[in-house]
């Protein structure tokens, strides 16, 4: 499994579309073991674009703080499910969290 979430100074970014970079962390499904992880800096935005992307760097799933709803849209059209409302911990925490399904997520933080 593959997870990607943005991020600004090391911690997940509270805006998706504006983030630094993007931290892709490559899971063993069955133990929740981090077996990889890498950081990549996303295209321009534009809409559309980072789902794209995201999907040819082989994410299967996306951590994010806020995402717009026609964001939301083509990444279940690429097959990627998203988690929004995650708060602004580490990849790694997040991982964590997420693999062991205690990831606690509150309000979608965009509003586009």
């Amino acid at each position: 499994m593959r997870i990607a979430m943005p991020l600004d100074e090391g911690k997940l970014a509270e805006h998706f579309g504006h983030c630094e970079q993007f931290a892709f962390v490559d899971v063993e499904a069955e133990t929740g073991t981090i077996q990889k992880m890498e950081a990549a800096e996303p295209p321009s935005h534009a809409p559309g674009v980072l789902p794209k992307w995201l999907a040819d760097h082989g994410a299967d799933v996306i951590i994010a703080a806020g995402m717009g709803s026609r964001a939301q849209g083509l990444f279940a059209e690429q097959g990627i499910r998203t988690v929004i409302g995650a708060p602004a911990h580490t990849p790694e925490n997040l991982v964590a969290a997420y693999v062991a399904d205690t990831l606690e997520t509150g309000d979608n933080l965009c509003d586009h």
